[in-house]
C-alpha cells in the first residue's frame, strides 16, 4: 500500500488517541478505560486533527485506483467534516439520537463485561462520566451564547431520556450497567465497591445534565425546529455524502410514497380477501398467533434464528460471506426509545457485528410480520454484511476506510436496498412478510417528503396522490398527523421517529435517497455491461470499495 493508505491508517491512530470513546465504538482495542474529550478544547483538537490530514491528503497523488477511491472517499468525509464543524455543528448537536451524552452512555453497552480487567475498565470509564458531561455542558452553553444551539423541544426531549435513564422504575441504567458485571465474575470486594460508586457518581451526573438542559439550555433553544434551507443542505451532504436537488427528491418522495401504497392495497386483498385495504389486512395478520411473540427474550431468539438461517443460505450462493463475518448476535438494549441500530464487530472480531432493539416501555408483544425485513436491514444482506465484511478486508482496505468510512446514505441505503433485494430473491414470498417490508419502505419514503418538507417549510403540492392538506406550508403538527396517516407504527415509536426528524436534519431521507442511489448505481452497472452483468460480482465489487460517499461511489463504480 502507498503513502494514502498509510496516512489513513496513521489518522486512525491518531483519532483513537482523542476519541476513545470511538475507538471503542468502532473496536480499537487499549482505549475502554477512559471517556473523550467534550470540551470546546477536545473537539478543536479533532477538528485540527481533521484538518491537518486534509492538507497532507491533498498533496498526494494515488498509486493506483484503490488508492485513488481511498483519496476521493477521505477527501470528502474529511471536507464535510471540517464544515460541519465550523458551521458550529459539531459542538452544538444534541438530539434524541445523538450527542456527547448519547456516545457517553451507549459506549458502556459495547464493553466487555466478563472478568477483572474488563470490569476494572468499566469501573475507570464510570468515574469519568460526571467530568465528561460537565465538559459537555459548558461545551453546549459556549456554542449556545454562540448562536449554534439545538431547538427548545430537541432539548426537553432529551432531558426527558436523562430522566428514563437514571429512573428506577424506568432503564435505571448505571446500576443496571453494574448488576450485569456483577453477574458475569466474581470480582473483589474492593472493585465491586468502586463500580456501585462509579454508578451511583454516573447516575447523579446524568440527573444532574438533565436538570441543565431544562433550566439553562432549553430557555436559549430555538423556538422554531426548523433549520432551514442553508443548514440543511449542509446535513443533506453530510449524511448522503452525495449533493441533490432537494425539491426533485421532495416530488419524488410523494410518488414513491404513492407507489408502495397502491402496491400494499394489491397485497392486502390477498391477505383479507376482495375489496379489503390495507389496515384490514394489518387486522388478519395481527390477530394471527402464529405470527405473534411474547417476551422480549423470546422475540430475541427469533431474531437470532432468523439471522443465522439466512447467513446459512446466502453464504457462497448469492454473496461471498468470510467466516468471521458468519456471526451476528441479536440483542436487546438496555434503553427503551424504541431505536433499533447495528453496531459493527471489533477489529479483531472478538466482538461480533450486534442488532440491537431498545423495546419501548410497556411492550411486551412483538408482530413477527412487520419484522422479517428488519432482521434482513440490520443483519444480512443489510448493514451486519456490509460493514463486518468491510472490517475484514484487511488485504485490500485501509483502517480508515475500514473502522470509520462510513455515511448514513451508503449504510443505510445499502440495508434498504438489500430489503428490495430479498424480495427479489424470493424471501418475501409471504404476503404478510412482504407487506411489513413495503410498510417499512412506506415509512422511509414519507419520512423524505416531511423530513425535506418541515426544514425547509415548503408548500404541500396542491395536487399531491394523497389529498394531504394542498397549500399549505409543512409545520411539526401537520408532519405527525401525515406520519400517522401513512405509517402502522405505534405512537410512542412514532412519536420518537418524528422528534428525530426534528432534531437530526438529513438522516432520516438518507435511506431511501441512498438506496435510490444505489438503485441507480446498479442499473448504470447493468448498463455497461450488458449480457455480461452479473448481479452477485456487482454486490461484490460495490462492497469491497468499502464504506464512502453516494458521490465518490457512483464514480468508482463508474470507472469499473
Amino acid at each position: 500500500m502507498g503513502q494514502i493508505h498509510d496516512l489513513a491508517d496513521r489518522y486512525v491512530d491518531e483519532l483513537a488517541a482523542l476519541d476513545p470513546t470511538s475507538a471503542t465504538f468502532i473496536g480499537i482495542a487499549g482505549y475502554d478505560d477512559r471517556l473523550t474529550d467534550l470540551s470546546l478544547d477536545g473537539y478543536a483538537a479533532r477538528a485540527d486533527h481533521d484538518r491537518r490530514t486534509l492538507r497532507e491528503l491533498t498533496g498526494l497523488s494515488p498509486q493506483d485506483e484503490p488508492e485513488r477511491v481511498a483519496q476521493e472517499a477521505m477527501l470528502e468525509r474529511l471536507e464535510l467534516s471540517v464544515a460541519h464543524y465550523d458551521a458550529g455543528e459539531t459542538t452544538s448537536e444534541l438530539n434524541v439520537l445523538t450527542s456527547g451524552l448519547h456516545d457517553t452512555r451507549m459506549v458502556f453497552d459495547l464493553m466487555p463485561v466478563v472478568g477483572e480487567a474488563a470490569a476494572s475498565n468499566i469501573a475507570a470509564r464510570l468515574a469519568s462520566v460526571p467530568a465528561a458531561l460537565r465538559d459537555f455542558q459548558r461545551t453546549l452553553w459556549t456554542s449556545a451564547e454562540q448562536g449554534h444551539v439545538a431547538a427548545q423541544r430537541q432539548i426537553l426531549e432529551v432531558a426527558k431520556q436523562c430522566d428514563s435513564w437514571t429512573d428506577p422504575a424506568g432503564d435505571d441504567f448505571w446500576p443496571g450497567l453494574v448488576r450485569r458485571v456483577a453477574a458475569a465474575a466474581e470480582l473483589p470486594d474492593s472493585l465491586t465497591a468502586q463500580l456501585w460508586r462509579g454508578a451511583e457518581d454516573a447516575r447523579q451526573a446524568t440527573t444532574e445534565f438533565g436538570q441543565f438542559l431544562r433550566a439553562e439550555l432549553a430557555p436559549l433553544g430555538g423556538a422554531k425546529q426548523a433549520v432551514g434551507r442553508e443548514r440543511y443542505q449542509l446535513a443533506s451532504r453530510y449524511f448522503l455524502g452525495a449533493t441533490i436537488d432537494l425539491e426533485e427528491t421532495y416530488a419524488w418522495g410523494f410518488n414513491e410514497l404513492h407507489r408502495l401504497e397502491l402496491e400494499m392495497v394489491g397485497l392486502a386483498e390477498q391477505i383479507a380477501g376482495a375489496g379489503a385495504q390495507v389496515d384490514d389486512a394489518v387486522a388478519v395478520l395481527d390477530a394471527d398467533p402464529s405470527r405473534t411473540i411474547a417476551g422480549k427474550e423470546e422475540f430475541r431468539e427469533w431474531m437470532q434464528h432468523l439471522a443465522d438461517r439466512t447467513v446459512a443460505e446466502l453464504m457462497d450462493t448469492h454473496f461471498d460471506i468470510p467466516e468471521p463475518v458468519r456471526q451476528i448476535e441479536c440483542c436487546i438494549a438496555p434503553t427503551s426509545d424504541g431505536a433499533i441500530y447495528y453496531t459493527g464487530p471489533s477489529e479483531d472480531f472478538s466482538r461480533p457485528g450486534r442488532m440491537w432493539w431498545a423495546v419501548p416501555s410497556g411492550v411486551d408483544t412483538f408482530s413477527t410480520w412487520r419484522e422479517v425485513t428488519t432482521v434482513y436491514h440490520e443483519g444480512v444482506p443489510g448493514h451486519h454484511l456490509q460493514i463486518a465484511q468491510t472490517s475484514y478486508r484487511s488485504g485490500h482496505l485501509n483502517r480508515w476506510q475500514r473502522l470509520i468510512a462510513r455515511t448514513s446514505g451508503h449504510a443505510e441505503g445499502w440495508a434498504l436496498y438489500a430489503e428490495r433485494l430479498m424480495d427479489e430473491l424470493g424471501y418475501l414470498a409471504d404476503p404478510g412478510d412482504r407487506l411489513g417490508m413495503l410498510d417499512a419502505q412506506a415509512m422511509r419514503a414519507a419520512r423524505v417528503i416531511v423530513d425535506i418538507g418541515m426544514h425547509l417549510e415548503l408548500e404541500i403540492p396542491v395536487g399531491n396522490p394523497f389529498g394531504f392538506h394542498p397549500g399549505e406550508r409543512w409545520t411539526p403538527e401537520l408532519g405527525w398527523e401525515f406520519m400517522r396517516g401513512h405509517c402502522r407504527v405505534p405512537d410512542e415509536n412514532l412519536r420518537f421517529e418524528l422528534n428525530r426528524y426534528l432534531g437530526w436534519p438529513g438522516q432520516a431521507p438518507s435511506y431511501k435517497v441512498g438506496e435510490r442511489i444505489w438503485l441507480q448505481a446498479r442499473e448504470d452497472a447493468r448498463a455497461r455491461h450488458g449480457d455480461a452483468f452479473d448481479l452477485k460480482a456487482f454486490h461484490r465489487t460495490a462492497l469491497d470499495l468499502g464504506g464512502l460517499g453516494l458521490d465518490p461511489l457512483r464514480a468508482a463504480l463508474a470507472r469499473i
